[in-house]
């Protein structure tokens, strides 16, 4: 570790001016991070004696993150996004709110406005490639009373991993719906289990993972977002029970209370019920909407997302 090079009186004037301070006419809250976030870089490079060889790496890694369109991707693989749950969760406890079920984070592959159906929908566009999945559960209050007309959007993985959209050999929705619950809070949806998935390999979200000597791994899951009036928008994921990566999520995503135990089904009255051709899993996940506080809190937070203005 290297010793301070530069004096605290310099170092705090040149934070004032670089971060706007002395000029009075910018926004204060951005004033004040930009210097915290400067300042903090600043002792980081100090502390380290980073050569400029480094900084220069470290500024083209920015690049190459961006160009790769990964930065969402590394929040996630470094804990910021969950750190972001935590947060909420602590602010909840101390607001004293009723708990609903968990959040997790969203991840960066949302696509909006797939297709709507009510009650019950087939997530795979003809797909037969996968095993057939039954994917069902009720939507409730804190009270346990169902939540009916509450809309779950719900997007996964195919048996490769990958995601419509983002993987062109898929069509455009594939494994991507929102269901309207049926009077008694329920869904319903056929679709296939999808698989885990890595980290693209020669991108700079793993480049960065392996001089942390970590993986890139993510166990399978299934993205839900779900809302409705007077209520929290819930952002969250079930994952999958017996995935190696369960509890070793390079995302942190894991939460106990999130994951679902797949159950195989072979009666043939039940795969009659729900007119499937044969043998399949089923996953069965209740959520617990809160109830809003502020009429913000029953959409999601706003950042960029696939298909929306």
């Amino acid at each position: 570790m290297s010793t301070t090079i530069i004096n605290k009186e310099t170092l705090e004037t040149f934070l004032e001016l670089i971060s706007g301070g002395d000029k009075h006419n910018g926004n204060n809250r951005y004033n004040a991070i930009v210097r915290k976030i400067v300042g903090d870089l600043c002792q980081t490079i100090e502390q380290f004696d980073v050569s400029d060889e480094e900084f220069w790496q470290a500024v083209n890694y920015i690049n190459f993150l961006g160009e790769k369109k990964e930065t969402a991707l590394l929040a996630a693989g470094l804990g910021l996004e969950h750190f972001l749950d935590l947060r909420s969760d602590a602010k909840e406890k101390l607001a004293g709110e009723l708990r609903g079920t968990p959040r997790t984070i969203e991840g960066p592959l949302y696509v909006a406005n797939a297709p709507l159906s009510s009650g019950v929908t087939r997530m795979d566009d003809g797909d037969d490639t996968g095993e057939i999945m039954w994917l069902h559960g009720v939507i409730r209050d804190t009270e346990g009373q169902p939540v009916s007309g509450a809309v779950v959007d719900v997007w996964h993985a195919n048996t490769l991993g990958n995601y419509s959209f983002f993987d062109q050999s898929q069509s455009a929705f594939n494994l991507r719906r929102r269901i309207i619950t049926d009077e008694d809070g329920a869904y319903y949806a056929r679709s296939i289990l999808p698989s885990g998935y890595g980290c693209p390999p020669d991108g700079p979200t793993q480049q960065l993972l392996n001089l942390l000597g970590r993986h890139g791994n993510r166990p399978a899951h299934i993205h839900f977002f779900i809302s409705a009036p007077g209520y929290k928008h819930l952002t969250t994921q079930i994952n999958l029970s017996g995935d190696k990566y369960l509890w070793d999520d390079f995302a942190f995503a894991t939460r106990e209370e999130l994951i679902a135990d797949p159950i195989k089904i072979s009666d043939p009255s039940l795969i009659k019920q729900r007119e499937l051709p044969g043998n399949h899993t089923e996953v069965s996940f209740d959520f617990v909407l809160q109830p809003a506080q502020k009429h913000n809190e029953e959409t999601p937070i706003k950042r960029p997302r696939v298909g929306e203005e």
